[in-house]
């Protein structure tokens, strides 16, 4: 079904929509419904699988024959897109940061599934994180250079375009949320944010669909970085995508939530607290969060309500974005 009647190509990679049910934890008092994500496929695991179904079919336009992007050494959009790339008969290309690169980490979790389907993988120091789009470039230009046509994926598949995925599943939320939320019992979405992309596509599709009047709101667990960076790369996702659809969705500060001081030691560094806290709700509900994001976040989100029950409004709708394999590093 047309999302919008502005809505780019697409390509079906991800099981839509997913299901959502209630958790059986209820941190101080209230109750969490699971958006399960982590069901959009199995090697196509989690939220980036939503932003590749329109990244994939820009590419397929361009009749691209190599796929590049880049991520942490356990990288969950690394692996979908070297996964999504060779099954629509692309080849993937991956720059991934690690501590040394004259001795990459053991093939182990996602690392050993990005090996798996024949991915290339060129390893960089985590200084050299911050050119990373020119490292990209560069590799381009290689495989440009042996008359192949690449495509980059930008870091977590978050620009515009990729957006548009979360845009999509805001209004499966909508549907989701219906007999749920309302102006007297509001709910907030809540997702782990490490890129802005999934943010960005949230905030745009509450503000499109007029999700605020029905009780629903949107915030982000930063699982990186800070506040101002998130605030700064999702209005600037926002803004590029109002100006290449001319949606109408008029993002401002105020749209977005950020709930930070919850990154702990660092990105993919995790605390005791954190990994307990992944244990008990793997105990009493059966459900698996990553270390990395998911239950980072929901660390966040539990620690939020110790402090203020009422920080989300009367309950919470928590986007489980996969990310289960990072578990097996």
């Amino acid at each position: 079904m047309k999302l919008h009647d502005r809505e780019p190509p697409r390509v079906t990679l991800a099981n839509q929509p997913t299901r959502g049910h209630w958790m059986r934890t209820a941190p101080s008092g209230v109750r969490i419904w699971l958006k399960r994500d982590d069901h959009t496929g199995s090697e196509l695991m989690g939220n980036k699988v939503r932003k590749l179904e329109y990244l994939m079919a820009e590419a397929q336009a361009a009749q691209a024959t190599h796929v590049i992007t880049c991520g942490g050494e356990q990288s969950n959009h690394a692996r979908a897109t070297a996964f999504a790339a060779v099954q629509l008969g692309m080849q993937p290309h991956l720059v991934l940061r690690c501590d040394d690169p004259a001795s990459p980490p053991a093939a182990t979790g996602n690392i050993l599934l990005d090996q798996l389907v024949g991915a290339t993988i060129t390893w960089i120091t985590r200084p050299a994180w911050k050119q990373r789009n020119a490292l990209m470039a560069a590799e381009a230009d290689k495989l440009r250079a042996l008359g192949h046509r690449p495509y980059i994926v930008p870091e977590g598949g978050s620009n515009a375009l990729g957006s548009w995925g979360y845009i999509r599943a805001m209004r499966e939320l909508a549907d989701d949320l219906a007999d749920i939320a309302s102006p007297a019992h509001p709910v907030t979405v809540v997702y782990a944010c490490g890129s802005g992309g999934t943010g960005a596509g949230l905030v745009m599709g509450a503000k499109l669909f007029g999700l605020a009047a029905r009780g629903i709101r949107v915030a982000g667990v930063n699982v990186c970085d800070d506040r101002r960076y998130f605030v700064d790369g999702i209005m600037a996702i926002c803004a590029d995508a109002e100006a290449r659809w001319q949606l109408g969705a008029n993002v401002g500060e105020d749209d977005i939530d950020i709930v930070d001081g919850h990154v702990g030691l660092g990105y993919a560094r995790s605390r005791p607290e954190e990994l307990a806290t992944i244990g008990e709700v793997c105990r009493t509900d059966g459900i698996v969060f990553d270390p990395v994001y998911t239950g980072k976040a929901f660390h966040g989100v539990v620690t939020e309500l110790a402090r203020d029950p009422r920080r989300f409004g009367a309950a919470v709708a928590f986007v489980h974005t996969g990310g289960m394999f990072g578990l097996f590093a």
